[in-house]
Order: structure tokens, then sequence, then C-alpha cells
């Protein structure tokens, strides 16, 4: 194997879903009401500033998507370079299915007097959930209202359970992306297939 190669499979992210087997786990009627699907994020960086540096953030930010950004927290808004979630007053979180070749032009965008660009997509994994009771077997573990009027598609919440912190982003009426720390991503997949078991479900990784 040549330098090159060897380089390349040796800087390849480890997914911590490896030691989860998979597989179904119906209930005794035979029907799957949870369905977990775990893996490697492909991008994520987080955009971050000072109290002061919000608004030179977010015209910079406009400047280099060609529209406004979200004001809000916990809002998102999907563009030709990813997601765009505002995670926090001062910063954003982007998260794209796509390579990184976006990092140059992004800290070019944002120079180091406006704010901080950070790679974050070895640090974050994500869970995506669906199925009928999905929304059962998220409200055993997040203490949040999940009814559309407070938790509307498109929208997304930092939370978390067993002091474990999560962000959470729904994409459908029983859908769900969380976006969890590598660290705990594992325990936090066992976490939520226990709390699915009764419904019936199904892992995929």
């Amino acid at each position: 194997m040549s330098e090159a190669v060897t380089t390349l499979a040796a800087a390849a992210p480890r997914s911590p879903f490896q030691a989860h087997p998979g597989g179904e786990r119906p209930t005794a009627a035979g029907q799957i009401g949870v369905r977990l699907e775990a893996g490697l994020l492909t991008s994520v960086t987080q955009v971050a500033t000072w109290i002061r540096g919000v608004a030179g953030l977010e015209q910079a930010l406009d400047a280099w998507l060609g529209q406004a950004v979200p004001r809000q927290t916990g809002a998102l808004l999907q563009t030709t370079q990813g997601m765009l979630l505002r995670s926090g007053p001062e910063e954003f979180l982007l998260v794209a299915d796509m390579p990184r070749g976006h990092l140059a032009q992004l800290r070019a965008a944002v120079p180091p007097e406006v704010g901080s660009v950070t790679d974050l997509s070895h640090a974050r994994c994500r869970i995506r959930i669906t199925g009928g009771h999905c929304l059962d077997t998220l409200s055993k573990l997040f203490a949040i209202d999940l009814r559309p009027a407070a938790f509307p598609v498109g929208a997304a919440q930092l939370t978390g359970h067993h002091h474990v912190p999560a962000l959470l982003v729904r994409t459908g009426a029983e859908a769900f992306d969380i976006l969890v720390f590598t660290t705990y991503a594992l325990d936090q997949l066992h976490t939520l297939e226990d709390a699915a078991l009764e419904y019936g479900v199904s892992v995929t990784r």
C-alpha cells in the first residue's frame, strides 16, 4: 500500500456505531413502530462570534450565501452549502452531506476579526428517527413540547437527556434528526433503541 493510501486510510473517521449490530426487534405482533438510522455526518462547521460581533457575522454570512441567515436561535435555513442552523445567539452550525471543500471559502468570508470557523465534522454524528411511534419514544427522553405548534417541521432545539446534550431537528411530522456528540453517540443510540423497544424498533447504520 502506498504512503498516500495509508495516510488516507488512517485519516478516515471511524463510526462509533460500528459496535452496534443493527437489525430489527419487532413486537410480539411483528410490528416495527420506530426506525433508527445512525451514521457519520460528512461536514459540520461551527461559525461563531462574540456578542458585539453578531451584526458583522450575520452580514458576512448573508453575503457569502446570497440570502439572509436566520436571526432567531433554533431557526433553520436550507442553502446550497447545506443546512444552516442558528444554534445560539452568537453562533451558527452548517451541516452538509458533502465534502468539506467550502471551509476555505467560508474562512475567507468570515475573517478572524469577524468570527471563527471551526470544523466539527469529527465530533458530531446523526441519529435519524422515524415512524409512527417516534414521538412516543422521544417523549420518554426529551423534556420538550413535541407538538407541531410548539415544534414545527424545519425547527431545531438544543436539548438532551441524562445530562447528555443533543440537537433535535424536526424534518417531518414523524421524523427527526438528532445531532449528537461522537463521544456519546453509541450510548445514545442504545438509549433510543431501549425507549423504542415496546413499539418494535429497527436499527440501521
